[in-house]
């Protein structure tokens, strides 16, 4: 059994393509580069090359203690420790890796940590020699003045004049501490500190950048394959223009999409029809200070004349809240309305919230993708809340994702949202091999 794992752990090490900036990101530390800023695109080895290197170092130098991090405990396991306990051969390691505690225990007596830095106080207290943290974006940005930059800079005094090294490896996201750091890097002229930088489009097949333009907006193909540090400032959904408008109307025969955001006020909801693969948003039910059941009063007296009552339901997973305690939730009474009305329906509901990061990169791609493919309409007279939400709808002063809840039209695009995201979700690409669903 043990040469059966030995023989998996040695095939991790597959080749690798080369690149020239990720070999010179290899000699970085050799060098005297303390912080390696690397922000590279997706799916383009960043993270492949940062394990291959952190177990090289600690295979190579006895007596060491290393860390892999990532912005959380779930991530940082996720990310790091199948893969180092591989890259490692821990199968034979004399100590076993301490699963609880998430260490490898290599036999020249260097260790390896796995960190999740939603408690940042982890990376205190020990004498480092080095390490990774990945997703250095989706770490808080106060963490990493009083946290991790002071553990990197601790004095050993057993080696008064060593400083631990650090990779910062990750996707740009907005123009935050990671895009400073960068920024830094490239201009400072800091010895302790360079840039390195690649896109996807230099390592990933032609195929998979293609499919990836089609399922993502410019800003977002930009930001992920690209590695652009992208303005977080202005409207959510910048690219939503007149490319976007339609003057088409429901017709008698068509099955009716209905997409609900609950729970606020003026409770917004979309009706959208699909044609030829493409969503149009076509009529709403925008009502103050209502329930859902008044939604559903309203839908069927606005639809009695329509020829297919078929509709399909989609919105906000919180909206099923008390239905596992036998409790009727806004989406059992809107049903109820329908069945009344002799209405058939399906529920299309998330068992929970996409983020809202996907949920709106899953819009842009719609309204406007990477290769200027538009698969979004709107009929502004008809679904004008719909058509004011994506015009105006902007981001909270200082986030890089909330949404400004000031705009009242800022529920009707949580709706188009949760409709969107739940057909097209983003990063389901189509490939020459088939679908492929997750963010690349």
């Amino acid at each position: 059994m043990s040469k059966i794992i030995l023989e998996r752990q040695m095939a991790r090490w597959y080749q690798l393509k080369d690149h020239e900036v990720q070999l010179r990101l290899l000699r970085a530390v050799e060098d005297g580069v303390r912080f390696p800023i690397v922000p590279a695109g997706r799916r383009s080895g960043k993270t492949e090359r940062a394990k291959r290197f952190l177990s090289r170092q600690a295979m190579w130098y006895p007596g060491e203690k290393y860390f892999a991090a990532a912005p959380t405990y779930n991530q940082a396991k996720k990310i790091w420790w199948d893969d180092l306990k591989a890259l490692t051969l821990s199968c034979m390691h004399p100590k076993k890796p301490s699963e609880s505690e998430l260490k490898i225990y290599l036999p020249n007596g260097t260790e390896i940590h796995i960190i999740g830095l939603d408690q940042p106080q982890r990376i205190e207290g020990i004498n480092w020699t080095g390490g990774v943290i990945d997703e250095i974006a989706d770490v808080k940005g106060e963490a990493l003045q009083a946290n991790i930059m002071p553990a990197l800079n601790t004095v050993n005094p057993t080696r008064p004049y060593y400083r631990a090294w650090c990779w910062f490896i990750g996707v740009p996201d907005g123009l935050n501490h990671y895009y400073d750091m960068a920024e830094y890097a490239r201009t400072a002229n800091d010895p302790d500190w360079a840039l390195f930088h690649w896109t996807s489009e230099e390592i990933l097949p032609p195929d998979v950048i293609e499919a990836a333009k089609r399922t993502m907006s410019r800003k977002q193909y930009n930001q992920e394959y690209r590695a652009s540090f992208e303005t977080a400032s202005g409207r959510i959904y910048e690219d939503y223009s007149k490319e976007n408008f339609t003057t088409e109307r429901i017709l008698p025969h068509e099955a009716l999409h209905w997409t609900h955001d609950q729970n606020f006020t003026p409770l917004s909801s979309a009706i959208v029809v699909i044609r030829n693969g493409v969503p149009f948003f076509l009529d709403e039910i925008v009502l103050e200070s209502a329930v859902s059941r008044q939604s559903a009063i309203e839908f069927v007296e606005k639809y009695k004349e329509h020829k297919n009552k078929t509709v399909y339901i989609y919105g906000d997973p919180a909206g099923r809240a008390g239905e596992k305690h036998g409790h009727k939730s806004d989406y059992t009474e809107i049903e109820d309305v329908l069945r009344l009305h002799g209405w058939k329906f399906e529920r299309r509901v998330r068992p929970a919230h996409p983020a809202i990061k996907d949920r709106q990169n899953a819009v842009r791609a719609m309204i406007c993708n990477a290769k200027g493919e538009v698969r979004l309409k709107v009929n502004p007279q008809t679904a004008l809340w719909c058509h004011k939400g994506l015009s105006t709808v902007q981001l909270q002063a200082g986030s890089s994702f909330q949404e400004d809840q000031k705009n009242q039209y800022q529920h009707i695009t949580t709706a188009i949202g949760y409709f969107i995201d739940y057909c097209w979700p983003m990063g389901r690409i189509e490939t020459k091999n088939g679908p492929t669903t997750g963010m690349y």
